[in-house]
């Protein structure tokens, strides 16, 4: 699963886990306010810092209703969620376990519906640090709720992490998770999102990546009861010498499961970027509906996108299909903008922000759309 990456030049050494206690207080970081007005109305706020708690707030009525916000080891299980929706499956895995920061908890009693996204903010500013944050969101029988997870940290820190992301959806529950990762252009990232989906539960997970110098998220949704389903999505946008890299695994254990995945990526100057993800059909899991797409932007000579998907089916009477594509932008699409006196760069612009609005526009966080938007066209822009 590390095909294509360039994960041989990660060295540990030059990382140091963060010591001292949590910061209590503080708020959220200055640098991070637009991130914070972009969400919008929201039901619960907490914000990491160095991968510690440094505030948590959630609306008193959620609170009242029985929704906990806040760290793991206060919940009454404690640390038994660690771990429940996916084993480890990777030496960084094992490592963000054994180094773990605060872990975040969210969990959301049985029909109860959080009207607005619960934000998570993550600032990683320390230099050279090693930081292991968990996130772990449990929405219970016919529940809803919506989370944004957001990650950054300035140029120059040039931090270490390995974020763990654990989503619960019980039965006819309804979850949205939207990360974004606008981390330094020196940052490293090896992320780890798992999920299981029980009978007829519905996740919708949405990456957004446009920092980092080498940025990997594996994905492993595992639909565990019928009628369960997933949309996986992710917009990514490299430059410079960034590399993101992709992997995921869409595993139907249940019959009359549908999973849906959609990532689209570009990559400019000498960016690279990975994409490898198995669509897995078991024994018994008849009735599956299955679609895998992964398509890529190569807008200059140096970049290039890695594209493999695969197929793994052990049962019948399924419908699975994948598909990819790598390539330059269309010059039937560029000469028909050019040819209605459209300037070159911006029909170039143009068809880049067409190629992505369909995956920010399934953002689970609608408020936060715009910003997403903006944040592509000054990729698009800076060319």
């Amino acid at each position: 699963m590390w095909r294509y990456s360039r994960i041989g030049e990660l060295d540990l050494d030059a990382f140091a886990p963060v010591a001292g206690p949590a910061t209590a207080g503080g708020g959220v970081p200055a640098e991070l306010a637009g991130v914070a007005d972009a969400a919008g109305r929201r039901s619960g706020l907490v914000v990491l810092r160095n991968g510690r708690i440094a505030s948590v707030e959630l609306d008193p009525d959620l609170a009242a209703r029985g929704v906990e916000l806040g760290p793991l080891t206060s919940a009454a299980d404690g640390d038994d969620l660690l771990g429940s929706v996916g084993a480890p499956v990777d030496a960084f895995v094992d490592l963000a376990t054994a180094f773990l920061d605060d872990a975040v908890l969210l969990r959301v009693p049985r029909g109860v519906v959080v009207p607005d996204p619960v934000v998570v903010l993550h600032w990683v500013d320390e230099a050279r640090a090693a930081v292991f944050p968990r996130l772990v969101v449990c929405a219970g029988e016919s529940s809803q709720v919506r989370v944004l997870d957001h990650l950054a940290s300035p140029d120059g820190a040039a931090p270490f992490v390995v974020p763990v992301v654990e989503l619960d959806v019980a039965d006819n529950a309804n979850l949205g998770y939207l990360s974004v990762q606008e981390l330094g252009r020196d940052a490293w990232q090896v992320a780890y999102q798992a999920s299981r989906v029980a009978r007829d539960g519905s996740l919708v997970s949405s990456v957004v990546a446009l920092g980092g110098s080498y940025a990997r998220v594996r994905t492993d949704s595992r639909l565990l009861g019928q009628g369960g389903s997933s949309r996986l999505l992710a917009a990514y946008f490299g430059d410079g010498t960034q590399e993101h890299d992709f992997r995921t695994m869409q595993d139907h254990a249940a019959p009359k499961t549908t999973s849906d995945l959609l990532f689209k990526g570009a990559v400019e100057d000498e960016a690279h970027a990975v994409y490898s993800g198995l669509i897995r059909v078991r024994k018994g899991a008849a009735g599956t509906n299955a679609v895998q797409t992964n398509r890529n932007l190569v807008l200059d000579e140096g970049a290039r996108a890695d594209s493999v998907p695969n197929l793994e089916i052990e049962e019948n009477d399924v419908r699975c299909a994948h598909a990819s594509a790598v390539g330059p932008v269309d010059e039937d699409q560029r000469y028909y903008l050019e040819a209605r006196g459209v300037p070159p760069e911006v029909a170039e612009r143009l068809i880049v922000l067409g190629f992505f609005d369909d995956v920010i526009a399934a953002a689970p966080v609608e408020a936060l759309r715009l910003r997403l938007r903006a944040a592509v066209e000054a990729k698009v822009a800076a060319r």
